[in-house]
């Protein structure tokens, strides 16, 4: 359940950061100058959180492991 909600709300996120650069009254190259900066800083927050939770779960794998 979890990783569905978590699933879920960062597909929210994308497409509310998507709809918000989309609508935006800009000119076609601010506006796909506005989605590379965003695509560029999603990525980097996925892969930090992704980072972040194989961290815990390298963690959690050896407190279960000891616990054997």
């Amino acid at each position: 359940m979890g990783k569905k909600l978590a699933l879920g709300a960062v597909l929210g996120v994308v497409a509310g950061a998507v709809a918000g650069v989309l609508m935006a009254p800009k000119s076609g190259k601010q506006t796909r100058g506005d989605i590379k900066k965003t695509a560029v800083k999603l990525k980097k927050d996925a892969t930090k959180k992704a980072k972040e939770v194989q961290k815990k779960a390298t963690v959690k794998k050896k407190s279960v492991a000891k616990k054997k």
